[in-house]
């Protein structure tokens, strides 16, 4: 009897515990809900999206992407499994640690140095403007929409005396808000919304940003909007700078394929200004026409050049496709939006990467040398919103 009695009080102490470590269902979902990563950019926390590699490992498959909300949600990094290959870095950039201290811990006072690595995001504005450089070399005076603006002077090309000009927007070093995580069993989100104002005087009107990235096994999709929060027209031109990394390291033999029929002439390869002329791909020797489906070789090319009239498939989408046949390795950039019109393309000889720069506008949209050219920028209402949507998706080429 008594150890009867001593088991049931044994019970009776342990019942309450095991229920007091159950939660409940609203503590469960609570738990679900991603912690603030440790590491921070900007003042603000880093997001790493994240996917379960597929069973399947015979196709490629995205497994993480590494967003910065303090940096006007560039993406530092994807990584993928590539068959044969195991887990590559898509894009050419250095580790978070070494990101942080690029950007956190240099005197960057426009952001510049966001550009230069993973895949920043370009508004109100992509590539170049020119103006009236200022007597201090610190801004430039043009007209957008009818005003009056002055932008940061924040680029230059290398050669004495070269002209001082606004370059990629307004928005890198932008720290956007209610940045939100949301995981389903197909994708892994993050957004986030900024209130650019009048991006602190610089720009007609006022501006509401939001971006999305999701992430899944088959794609990463950008969405990125721009609506105007003002009572005045505002002109909005929207663009990305990636730099898609070449896994095997031989560009050479990496293939680059784009779906323009025409070049945008620049005045050369320091300034990168544009002419106002626009020429065949096909003209010369052919060095721009990267139009056949499986692309050419990059070989010793050098590229700083603004593509146009491009061209679109059933869905709508301009696909450009960089190829690695060494690594079996091949990636594309679909440009969904009509509203891209352009697309820059940066790679020097002697670098492993191809920067790919889908883009609402074309370079310097504001210049006399396009004359009554539609150079892309989109002018919207008070109220009115547009979008910018492009999606990477990975293949294994057939050769």
């Amino acid at each position: 009897m008594k150890n009867r009695w001593l088991w049931f009080l044994l019970f009776l102490a342990f019942v309450p515990l095991s229920f007091a470590q159950k939660p409940d269902a609203a503590q469960t979902r609570a738990k679900v809900v991603p912690a603030p990563n440790s590491a921070t950019v900007g003042g603000e926390p880093v997001v790493v999206l994240k996917r379960p590699q597929n069973t399947d490992q015979s196709k490629p498959q995205f497994l993480t992407a590494t967003v910065m909300p303090g940096r006007g949600m560039a993406v530092l990094q994807i990584t993928a499994y590539v068959p044969g290959k195991g887990e590559v870095e898509v894009f050419n950039a250095p580790s978070l640690g070494d990101a942080k201290d690029l950007l956190d811990n240099h005197d960057d006072k426009f952001g510049n140095k966001v550009f230069t690595i993973g895949g920043a995001f370009l508004v109100p504005y992509a590539n170049r403007i020119r103006g009236k450089v200022s007597s201090d070399g610190n801004d430039i005076t043009t007209t957008v929409a009818g005003q009056t603006v002055h932008l940061p002077a924040n680029w230059s090309g290398k050669n004495p005396g070269a002209e001082k000009h606004s370059m990629h927007g307004l928005m890198l070093t932008s720290k956007f808000e209610n940045v939100r995580q949301h995981s389903t069993p197909q994708a892994s989100t993050v957004s986030g919304i900024f209130h650019a104002g009048d991006w602190n005087g610089h720009w007609p009107s006022s501006t509401d940003m939001s971006v999305r990235v999701a992430l899944s096994n088959q794609a990463v999709e950008f969405t990125v909007t721009a609506k105007n929060a003002g009572k005045y027209p505002l002109p909005v031109g929207i663009g990305w700078h990636p730099y898609f990394a070449i896994p095997s390291g031989d560009r050479k033999q990496a293939r680059l394929h784009l779906p323009a029929n025409k070049v945008a002439g620049m005045n050369n390869y320091d300034d990168v200004f544009p002419t106002g002329e626009v020429h065949p791909v096909t003209m010369g020797d052919g060095k721009y026409n990267f139009a056949a489906p499986d692309g050419k070789p990059l070989d010793d090319i050098y590229l700083d050049d603004n593509f146009q009239e491009l061209k679109r498939d059933a869905t709508g989408s301009a696909t450009s496709t960089v190829i690695d046949p060494a690594s079996k390795y091949g990636i594309r950039i679909r440009a969904e939006s009509p509203e891209i019109k352009s697309i820059q393309v940066y790679s020097p000889p002697d670098k492993s990467f191809v920067a790919i720069e889908p883009q609402f506008n074309l370079p310097d949209p504001y210049g006399s040398e396009w004359k009554n050219t539609q150079t892309g920028m989109v002018v919207l209402k008070p109220g009115e919103s547009t979008t910018w949507r492009v999606r990477l998706e990975l293949f294994t080429p057939s050769k």
